[in-house]
């Protein structure tokens, strides 16, 4: 069993920057998986980002590369979420979720254990 919580989400200006933190326990941090899911009022939640504990490769959503980037400290058992030039269309919850498996995936189902999501809000 793998426990999630974020922190870092609030409100920021569009153009402004902001670092989510997830914090894990219950499992050996570096054989996880990590990735980062988002909800948007109204919409499905959708795949931001992914860490592959396997071989260290990072993936993203198209519309957030180059603005966003995913990084994991297995000392801490914290994987972050860098969100840079953030946009009202980067407004949602944003989840942590992890996976024992080696390979990355893009669909919520990919994923075994959630956080509870944190608010992001983009004010424009």
């Amino acid at each position: 069993q793998v426990q999630l919580v974020e922190s870092g989400g609030g409100l920021v200006q569009a153009g402004g920057s902001m670092r989510l933190s997830c914090a894990a326990s219950g499992r050996t941090f570096r054989s996880l998986t990590m990735g980062w899911f988002r909800q948007a009022p109204g919409k499905e939640r959708e795949f931001v980002a992914a860490h592959s504990w396997s071989d260290g490769n990072t993936y993203y959503l198209d519309s957030v590369k180059g603005r966003f980037a995913i990084s994991r400290d297995n000392a801490k058992n914290t994987v972050y979420l860098h969100m840079s030039s953030l946009t009202p269309e980067d407004t949602a919850v944003y989840f942590c979720a992890a996976s024992s498996r080696y390979y990355v995936s893009y669909v919520q189902k990919g994923y075994d254990y959630w956080g509870q999501g944190t608010q992001v809000t983009v004010s424009s």
